[in-house]
Parts: C-alpha cells; structure tokens; sequence
C-alpha cells in the first residue's frame, strides 16, 4: 500500500546564528545545537527548526525543506 503524509501546517524559523531561535543552545563558533525527541542534533547557518504539532523542535537542511514545505496562507 502507498500512504501520502497529511497535511499540517507548522511553524519554521531559518536559523543563521546565535540567538535566532530560543531553543538552539551553542555547538562552537558557527554551529547550534538542538534538543530534539530523537536527542541532540547539530543545527548550520541555513538549517530551518521546525516546530513539530506537539511543540517538538528540530533541524531540517534547506534543500530538504524546500521539497517538503510552501508557504499556507
């Protein structure tokens, strides 16, 4: 069987440095850090942290996000 993912609308932010998201903690000079239900993940300049429909954060890589998500209205 084939399943298509339901569709949700969620919050993102693009992350470029420290500070732009509260819940990314310092991983060195250029890198973050996230917490993420699946445990800490490494966050880049470009990564977007997406706000999951439990209030779960985590990293996703711009080219990845670009196929997944558009903008809802």
């Amino acid at each position: 069987m084939k399943y298509r993912k339901k569709p949700v609308v969620i919050e993102a932010t693009q992350w470029c440095k420290m500070g732009d998201h509260p819940a990314v903690g310092q991983n060195g000079a250029t890198k973050g850090i996230i917490q993420t239900l699946e445990g800490p993940m490494t966050v880049t300049p470009g990564d977007w942290i997406i706000t999951g429909v439990k209030g779960e954060h985590y990293p996703c890589k711009p080219d990845i996000f670009a196929m997944t998500y558009e903008v809802a209205e």
